[in-house]
């Protein structure tokens, strides 16, 4: 059966995203203080003022007000009309609740006398969802790979001067056919990218065509048929939070498998590993990535769910949509022995108290190797059951 599938991507300098990066800029630094900070900000860009808000309990001194203009200015609103980083901050931080911190501190499963690794509680309730598939090299869906390939190059064309009327604002989609399964061409490309005002939308045109898509997309990919929509409302001056308001954790289907996996509901940027929202999503993804990468299946959908205040899961799903060469039943029972989904191992595994997250705060969590949930070190392990 032919069918078509579409993910969307985001530059950095997208309103939603400019907050995801101020939020995991600030939590990055919290963490090369203080390796054990807690923290959830969050931010709101609106026009010419960015609000800081939410929890952290730290050791850490951090300026917010420095790290948010560092982290504008490095996207690159520095210059023209509209430079966001000379705007108004308000910035409100709290410490973490009390009450939350009692089940992170020490977790039912502690306080019933377990051990060291039952110490951390699950920061919040909530499932979260993992996933992998054969379409690509990464492992990934296609639609969203292809997406953020093409985000990404248009961020490049600007930061590294190839096409100078470019501003850092821009979205990108892409349309996948497919036969069954397979992918067999790219079917539409949009590409809406900000612009100084002495460029023609024909001159965009042709530069998005063969400065971004081509260099992008493989070429038996594309065809005759393949439709493209390069700023398709004619022009796109106004740009970032002077165009839209922007929020931390709103581009949450960007972030993760554009929209081929489920979504538990929380985003990611600003917390800390504490945070299964983040932490059990990252391990997730791992899981699924070694379970595809070991031929146990082709495709793998992962959910794990927590209560608040308890490390071990309530529950854990697989679903591998009929590819897999055991059965979603053996495939759990082989997560559950293989890996350990309690707070304190996912972060002592995946080294999570790193500075690592600002990177991740734009084109994608999951995709791109050098990220330590993205190996596939447990490939081996998991071949002898096959």
């Amino acid at each position: 059966m032919r069918r078509f599938f579409t993910s969307e991507s985001v530059t950095e300098g997208h309103p939603d995203k400019l907050c995801d990066r101020v939020s995991d800029s600030i939590l990055d630094e919290l963490l090369k203080q203080d390796p054990l900070s807690r923290a959830a900000v969050e931010c709101c860009a609106a026009y010419n003022s960015l609000f800081i808000t939410g929890e952290v309990t730290s050791k850490a001194n951090v300026d917010f007000e420095a790290i948010a203009r560092n982290a504008i200015r490095e996207i690159g609103y520095t210059a023209g009309d509209f430079a966001f980083d000379k705007c108004e901050i308000l910035c409100r931080i709290h410490a973490q609740s009390p009450d939350i911190a009692l089940g992170v501190n020490h977790s039912l499963e502690n306080r019933a006398g377990g051990d060291v690794t039952d110490l951390i509680g699950a920061g919040d309730q909530g499932m979260m969802f993992g996933y992998a598939c054969r379409e690509t090299e990464e492992l990934m869906p296609l639609p969203i790979v292809l997406a953020h390939k093409l985000s990404y190059r248009l961020a490049m064309l600007r930061k590294e001067g190839t096409l100078k009327y470019l501003r850092p604002d821009g979205k990108t989609q892409v349309t996948v056919e497919y036969d069954g399964k397979r992918p067999v061409r790219v079917d539409t490309v949009v590409i809406s990218a900000q612009h100084n005002t002495h460029v023609s939308h024909e001159e965009i045109a042709r530069d998005m065509k063969e400065l971004c898509v081509k260099a992008v997309i493989p070429e038996a990919l594309l065809d005759g048929d393949t439709k493209y929509f390069i700023n398709p409302t004619g022009r796109f001056e106004i740009g970032g939070p002077e165009g839209d308001s922007g929020l931390t954790g709103r581009k949450i289907v960007v972030d993760t498998y554009g929209g081929r996996c489920p979504h538990g509901g929380g985003a990611f940027s600003g917390k800390d590993c504490t945070k299964v929202d983040r932490s059990a999503a990252y391990m997730a993804r791992y899981i699924c990535k070694n379970m595809v990468a070991a031929g146990i299946c082709d495709e793998m959908e992962l959910q794990v769910a927590y209560a608040i205040g308890v490390a071990r899961p309530v529950s854990i799903f697989v679903d591998t949509f009929g590819t897999g060469k055991l059965s979603d039943e053996k495939i759990i029972e082989i997560v559950k022995r293989e890996f350990d989904l309690r707070p304190a191992a996912i972060i002592e595994k995946l080294d999570l108290r790193k500075p690592v997250y600002k990177e991740t705060s734009a084109y994608g969590h999951f995709g791109r190797d050098h990220y330590a949930w993205e190996q596939t070190d447990k490939v081996e392990e998991l071949k002898r059951y096959l």
